[in-house]
């Protein structure tokens, strides 16, 4: 739809966030975004299965949520804005995260950064 985006699927580690991504994704991307009511956070917390039945989220969508599979759910579609209000929900810090996504330990990640010993 974007000519801009024409052969970014060739390019590794990109993933678009376009409009059919967007449409694609978007209960579970309200899903998360919802992760900002306190309310929501406690339910969720409560009864994760409940909550993401209630939200309509499909058995692909539930699966990347239950394993925190945080470079899925941004291949999945999910905007990775949305993705830090769930990584705090389940006490992850980005960095953590990062790691996470680059398939490394929160060690070998933070060895790569210039101020290593930073947190």
């Amino acid at each position: 739809m974007n000519p801009q985006l024409k052969g970014i699927e060739n390019i590794e580690g990109t993933y678009a966030f376009d409009i059919r991504t967007s449409n694609k994704a978007l209960k579970l991307n309200r899903f998360l975004w919802n992760m900002i009511r306190a309310e929501w956070r406690e339910r969720y917390k409560a009864d994760p299965e409940a909550v993401m039945e209630e939200a309509g989220l499909n058995d692909t969508e539930k699966s990347l949520v239950r394993n925190e599979d945080w470079l899925g759910l941004v291949q999945y579609g999910a905007c990775f804005f949305v993705i830090e209000k769930f990584a705090r929900v389940v006490r992850k810090t980005n960095l953590e995260v990062y790691a996470m996504m680059r398939g490394e330990t929160f060690e070998e990640f933070m060895a790569t950064r210039r101020v290593p010993e930073s947190r």
